[in-house]
């Protein structure tokens, strides 16, 4: 099966919402190649970056299901790879 890389953005607007963000990032730990999460308490929200290399529905699945979180948004960019 084709995998692409992408890179999913997610804004937690929404501390509670963390715990669930990152139960659903293990749950698709075996796709991610790395990930970093910043702080921004001038805002008080919380700023993560995941980098995947898997089939483009499991990509799609994921950005979803992490905009699907109360007060969490997420967005894919995919290489051209």
């Amino acid at each position: 099966m084709d995998t692409r890389v992408a890179v999913i953005g997610i804004i937690v607007e929404k501390n509670e919402s963390a715990g669930a963000v990152n139960a659903l990032l293990s749950n698709y730990r075996d796709y991610v190649i790395g990930r970093m999460g910043l702080p921004y308490p001038k805002k008080d929200i919380n700023c993560i970056t995941v980098v995947v290399d898997a089939p483009q529905d499991v990509i799609n699945t994921l950005s979803g299901k992490l905009g699907n979180i109360d007060g969490v948004s997420s967005k894919a960019a995919y290489s051209n790879v």
